[in-house]
């Protein structure tokens, strides 16, 4: 086996004996304090009323990842934009399968009205 191996296999376990001894550590060495307080929201003795979940909109989070999703469709379409002649006929088929994915997946998102934030809403008389 090439010493590479060997470097691999040294690194993978020295990071989970270090992780190890981290969380080991600071489960002997951190503060342990049992009290009826503790298990109350505040510890300065204030009783919380209401709900204390917070309701957020599931589309922020939806939007923000499609975002990133997009934005790294640019990068490797950079990539492939500095590379065109190099790659050939079967390069540019890859990247036209790597795009029309990505527009059927907008389409999607599209009709699924990802990107229409006003709810609608419904009276009733």
């Amino acid at each position: 086996m090439p010493i590479e191996i060997y470097s691999f296999i040294f690194f993978i376990l020295s990071a989970f004996i270090i992780c190890s001894l981290m969380l080991i550590g600071g489960w002997l060495l951190g503060p342990r304090s049992f009290s009826r307080n503790k298990n109350i929201p505040f510890e300065s003795g204030i009783i919380s009323y209401g709900s204390t979940s917070l309701k957020w909109v599931i589309k922020f989070y939806l939007l923000a990842v499609f975002f990133v999703i997009f934005d790294v469709e640019t990068l490797y379409l950079y990539a492939w934009i500095i590379n065109v002649k190099d790659i050939g006929w079967c390069g540019f088929f890859e990247i036209l399968i790597f795009v029309l994915t990505l527009l059927l997946t907008l389409f999607y998102l599209v009709k699924e009205n990802i990107f229409f934030w006003i709810p609608k809403v419904k009276y009733t008389i």
